[in-house]
């Protein structure tokens, strides 16, 4: 085994386990941060004065788009298949669990942005998979 193969199992098997490195990293890091981050937000709510509600929300709020274009960043940057790390396509459709903190604040950007994320990386993997199935017949 030369050195570059067992660097890339080495990094496949951080990438599995735990955070993972690079890019994988990152979205593990989005997802953990951004969606229980509504439970520190509702209680933020419930503490502040009534005219700073709606304020606490739009930031929280804002801060789900922006995890959301975190994944649509990734994705441009690693968009086919073939030349991602290993299990980024797997951290990439994981973007759709937006949908049940969008759900419980009345988010409705985020309830379709989410799952419709998730279902445009499925399909973009699906796409990728078969035109390569029918290239190598």
């Amino acid at each position: 085994m030369d050195l570059n193969s067992a660097q890339r199992i080495t990094e496949a098997e951080a990438a599995r386990t735990g955070l993972g490195t690079g890019p994988n990293r990152r979205l593990r890091l989005t997802l953990i941060i951004g969606m229980p981050l509504f439970l520190p937000v509702l209680g933020i709510m419930i503490l502040v004065p009534k005219s700073m509600m709606n304020g606490v929300l739009y930031v929280y709020e804002a801060g789900i788009i922006g995890c959301l274009l975190h994944y649509v960043w990734v994705f441009a940057k690693y968009p086919r298949h073939a030349s991602r790390p290993p299990y980024l396509t797997r951290d990439l459709a994981m973007g759709g669990g937006f949908f049940l903190p969008s759900l419980f604040f009345g988010f409705w950007p985020g309830m379709i942005a989410a799952p419709a994320w998730a279902l445009f990386v499925g399909v973009t993997y699906a796409v990728e998979v078969t035109r390569g199935r029918n290239d190598h017949r």
